[in-house]
């Protein structure tokens, strides 16, 4: 019981503190250049809400781990040739893209 109360003790000081500062995106305005230079975490958490966002808009509620891998990397593709293009556009255009081949 002793060593459990310490181990809590211990994991809760040194746990990341909860800031009181807020960030917002405006996903819109992110370009693939930037996309592009995010760190990989920061890409992937990105890309998890893009992706999460447009199944929403078309209705899955499944998620395809390996297409969701392979559709990032072929943006990440795109958007390293094109750095000025815009992430959302570049994302709703490969999904049209998509929805036109089913």
């Amino acid at each position: 019981m002793k060593k459990t109360a310490i181990c809590l003790a211990l994991g809760l000081a040194l746990a990341p503190t909860v800031s009181s500062a807020q960030l917002m995106i405006d996903t819109t305005k992110i370009t693939c250049g930037e996309f592009v230079a995010m760190s990989p975490a920061d890409a992937d958490m990105v890309a998890s809400w893009f992706s999460g966002w447009f199944n929403q808009k078309l209705g899955y509620t499944l998620v395809d781990l390996e297409a969701f891998h392979r559709n990032t990397a072929n943006i990440a593709k795109y958007c390293a040739a094109n750095p000025k293009d815009q992430l959302f556009g570049v994302v709703q255009a490969a999904v049209n893209q998509a929805v036109k081949k089913q």
